[in-house]
């Protein structure tokens, strides 16, 4: 699902009251930490990740890495933080995205 303005703003408001749950440190950008990230939000669908001091990527480097590997999409970038979305596969966990369709 491409995400549009409206659905967008939506998804920022939500992410508003969200600490990070992931961090990108030294060891950079695996599989490995993509495939953890794509099953948490398989329960979560919205979650924001952290880039460490300690990173040798840019924020930009991470989007387009994730955008990339996985139908993960980021919604906002704020400093050295990324919220990002994805469309549960567990028909259970749709809350939020049933939400986002009717936006």
């Amino acid at each position: 699902m491409e995400l549009r303005g409206k659905q967008k703003r939506f998804l920022r408001a939500q992410a508003n009251h969200l600490q990070p749950i992931f961090a990108v440190g030294k060891e950079g950008l695996t599989q490995n930490w993509v495939d953890q990230l794509d099953g948490a939000l398989d329960r979560r669908e919205l979650i924001k990740v952290n880039i460490l001091q300690n990173a040798d990527v840019t924020t930009k480097e991470v989007q387009h890495f994730i955008e990339s590997q996985t139908e993960i999409q980021v919604v906002q970038i704020i400093g050295r933080v990324l919220v990002l979305f994805k469309e549960s596969k567990n028909k259970d966990a749709r809350e939020l995205s049933s939400k986002v369709k009717k936006i």
